[in-house]
């Protein structure tokens, strides 16, 4: 725990990209000391197909993967790049059409901008530079909460603090909340998130002791099961 009693949270999904990214940037607007982390072996995002998904290694920028899918779907681009947008700024253009509009021409947006990954990563940027790992994070310091957003991650994190030798000794909750991996929920899930964390942030004395009430309350309060442990660093 931080000065002053501040506790440091980690936000944990599968690619650090949506569920994770979404409670991170809500906790660290409201002050919190967070961090995210993904547990996957890689990044992995909706493609063309369910069998196609764009794959990505940890580490790389979300910029760089923006611009990456914005490549590989040009429609997505409202001028030809060789017109500066100011030199016609009430018209769009479509690159199916090859004409410029006044009005949407009817053509379907790009799956990447109506299916939300664009505007994720955008809101990603400003968060921080890249999607992390949390199996390569010892070197980030301890945290005092760990939150999950299903089942299999959960597992994957006690997995790994338990491979992880004890020195510290100092205690790490970890809960998962399961919250299903599309953008309505993800934004759902983001404001339980702050209510929990903020609520484990105000308790007085140790928390050890009553943390099975706080669960308690909470899942009764929001119709949610939470599942936690406790591990040491």
């Amino acid at each position: 725990m931080g000065a002053e009693g501040k506790w440091r949270f980690a936000m944990v999904c599968s690619s650090n990209m949506n569920r994770s990214m979404e409670a991170h940037s809500l906790l660290g607007r409201a002050g919190l000391d967070v961090a995210s982390y993904g547990t996957g072996t890689q990044v992995k995002l909706p493609g063309p197909s369910l069998h196609e998904p764009n794959v990505y290694d940890f580490g790389t920028p979300y910029g760089a993967i923006y611009d990456d899918l914005r490549r590989k779907d040009p429609d997505l681009s409202v001028l030809p790049p060789s017109l500066p947008r100011r030199s016609l700024p009430h018209l769009l253009y479509c690159f199916r059409c090859g004409l410029f509009f006044a009005h949407h021409c009817g053509h379907e947006p790009s799956r990447y901008k109506r299916n939300g990954l664009l505007p994720m990563l955008k809101r990603n940027t400003s968060v921080k530079l890249a999607p992390q790992r949390w199996q390569d994070n010892a070197g980030d310091g301890v945290f005092d909460m760990i939150l999950t957003f299903e089942e299999r991650v959960f597992d994957l994190v006690i997995e790994d603090m338990n491979n992880r030798e004890p020195r510290l000794m100092k205690s790490v909750l970890i809960v998962n909340m399961d919250v299903k991996d599309n953008h309505e929920e993800a934004g759902v899930g983001a404001k339980l998130a702050l209510e929990l964390c903020q609520k484990l942030q105000g308790v007085d004395g140790d928390w050890e002791e009553i943390i099975d009430d706080v669960m308690i309350a909470f899942e009764k309060q929001h119709k949610r099961k939470l599942a936690y442990s406790i591990s040491f660093y």
